[in-house]
């Protein structure tokens, strides 16, 4: 049992910095699961594969990928505090950069202006979640960042809702007759560009709107003093951490968790309108579902980090991980609505998964934290490469989800698969820290 629950989480001292960072984890999440269901929304009106549709996973979470490490480093020559604003610059770019891609209808275009917006992402994320970690004690710091992280799901409520009312219900390429068949498909090519160039700029308003809002977050943060800690943010030699790092079986085996873990997420969160779609639910509908697979991440996130107070937080990582894996079988071999009952309840278990893997790699790493923190955002690739493998397991029989059946399943449900192996090995993580790594309590 962990020791550290009378110790104050946040001091009065760095108080308000603390709520400016935190914002940030909204506002990342916001962008994250407004993207989400955009998959679905640019295979409807560019007529793309699944595969093809993938590919915004693949640029999305591919920027983290590639900038994670160069944010590590600017933030190593500088401070946390000019990491942010750089993250946040980038972010604001890139959004903006959708209003030339709508114009210009390209998809390649879409894809590079999402890949520059999650290269402002990766700096956030590189910067913002060591910095919460650094705000006080080392041994309330996987508390505390737990709780910053409980604000990530509430801009991703608010990104789908956006996305739900704002995108999805006011595409007109997803129209369909009485009878339930796609109108868009037969139309003629000078009447599905029309619906198309519409459809485009309906997606592009969001983006927009929110990158303004990142100016704003810019120059808020801007002007206000922020903390520094001078162990952790002092410069490090690049070589000889990231030597001290790979020595770390707990790190090591961390980052990997990490990979497989946003990977199970973001398959679990971008697949589950597909899934509801083979259950005869409409697109807008759909989001319902989504909304509350993100409502029960909400209350896991809460009830998670109330109870790594008494919990250790490998052994409580290993419990949620075996839930999720139960979770995912109903998802697969459940009939029904219960199938996609059992896929929202997955989002529960996956609450605690990503600060409490990131909080016990880092954990004792001191100076070396910013670049740990680097390969844990890197980590985040996994959120490009596994929904492609699902994308592309989702094709075997043709574009649509129930072409061919696997076990008795279809396609569909069989491809969730993958996720419950990502999760075997989160639980994996967790049961090796609490068997046999040394948390410091």
């Amino acid at each position: 049992m962990n020791s550290n629950n009378k110790q104050s989480v946040v001091s009065k001292a760095v108080l308000v910095p603390f709520i400016l960072i935190t914002s940030l984890f909204a506002l990342w999440g916001l962008a994250n699961d407004m993207t989400n269901p955009m998959v679905r929304g640019f295979q409807k009106v560019l007529e793309l594969s699944n595969t093809q549709a993938s590919l915004v996973q693949l640029a999305f979470y591919g920027g983290y990928f590639t900038m994670a490490l160069p944010a590590a480093l600017f933030v190593n020559k500088f401070s946390y505090k000019k990491g942010v604003l750089l993250g946040l610059a980038l972010y604001s770019i890139g959004a903006l950069l959708f209003w030339p891609a709508a114009a210009k209808e390209s998809y390649g275009f879409f894809l590079s202006a999402l890949y520059i917006m999650t290269f402002g992402l990766a700096f956030l994320e590189t910067t913002a979640n060591p910095y919460i970690l650094s705000m006080g004690s080392e041994e309330t710091a996987t508390r505390r960042l737990n709780f910053a992280q409980m604000f990530n799901p509430m801009g991703s409520i608010l990104g789908l809702l956006i996305a739900q009312n704002f995108v999805l219900g006011a595409l007109r390429s997803d129209d369909v007759t009485e009878d339930g068949i796609p109108i868009y498909d037969t139309l003629s090519e000078a009447s599905k560009s029309l619906i198309r160039t519409s459809d485009l700029e309906i997606i592009r308003n969001p983006y927009v709107i929110l990158g303004v809002v990142v100016i704003f977050f810019f120059l808020l943060i801007s002007f206000i003093k922020m903390p520094q800690n001078k162990s952790q943010e002092a410069k490090v030699k690049f070589s000889a951490s990231i030597k001290r790092l790979w020595k770390e079986p707990k790190f090591v085996f961390g980052v990997i968790a990490q990979m497989f873990y946003i990977g199970a997420q973001i398959m679990c969160w971008t697949y589950v309108y597909q899934y509801a779609e083979t259950l005869g639910i409409d697109a807008q509908s759909a989001v319902w579902y989504g909304l509350a697979g993100y409502i029960f991440f909400l209350v896991g996130r809460t009830i998670g980090t109330a109870l790594l107070a008494k919990i250790d937080s490998g052994k409580l990582l290993m419990l949620f991980g075996f839930g999720a894996m139960l979770s995912l079988l109903g998802a697969i071999f459940l009939p029904g609505m219960l199938g996609i009952y059992a896929l929202i309840l997955t989002s529960f278990f996956m609450s605690i998964m990503f600060p409490t893997i990131y909080g016990i790699a880092l954990e004792g790493q001191g100076e070396d934290a910013k670049f740990g923190a680097a390969f844990l955002v890197m980590a985040i690739v996994g959120g490009a490469l596994l929904p492609y493998l699902q994308g592309y397991m989702l094709d075997f029989g043709g574009n649509g989800y129930e072409d061919v059946r696997f076990l008795g399943v279809s396609e569909m449900r069989f491809s969730f698969v993958l996720s419950f192996i990502c999760f075997f090995i989160v639980a994996i993580y967790g049961r090796k820290v609490y068997t046999s790594y040394q948390i410091k309590k």
